[in-house]
């Protein structure tokens, strides 16, 4: 992995871990413990699915490889869906509903940029990206 995926990947994390401990403290209800086991498994499997994808991650769609390992063989978009659930398990945490506003608009977000991914993909692979895409979900 390049140094600039490596930062990518590893950037995110003290200011996660900031915004956790900000919000250390009581009461600890069963929506915040369950958002904050949320936030940290789908935190964990983001990170993993970055590994994962290595020097094939980019900010724009573009068709480097098809990586059909690890959680990529169950998940097309891992980061995408792990992502939202990290930022959902995160308004729990904080508790703070007002922001499911924003989620509602990542949402469509996240979908249109993994039908421009899978676009570019399929053209660039063809018969290979659409046998992976039946054996996957999302």
């Amino acid at each position: 992995m390049d140094a600039g995926a490596k930062f990518v990947m590893l950037a995110p994390i003290l200011p996660l871990m900031i915004l956790v401990g900000l919000f250390w403290r009581a009461p600890w209800t069963p929506m915040r413990v369950a958002g904050l086991i949320m936030f940290v498994l789908s935190f964990g499997i983001l990170t993993l699915a970055r590994l994962q994808l290595g020097n094939s991650f980019s900010i724009t769609p573009q068709a480097k490889q098809v990586i059909k390992h690890g959680i990529y063989s169950k998940v097309r978009h891992p980061v995408y869906v792990f992502g939202l659930l990290m930022f959902f398990g995160l308004i729990l945490y904080i508790n703070m509903p007002i922001l499911l506003v924003v989620l509602a608009i990542l949402i469509p977000v996240q979908v249109m940029r993994a039908r421009a991914e899978e676009k570019v993909l399929e053209a660039k692979f063809g018969a290979e990206y659409a046998e992976y895409r039946k054996t996957t979900w999302i």
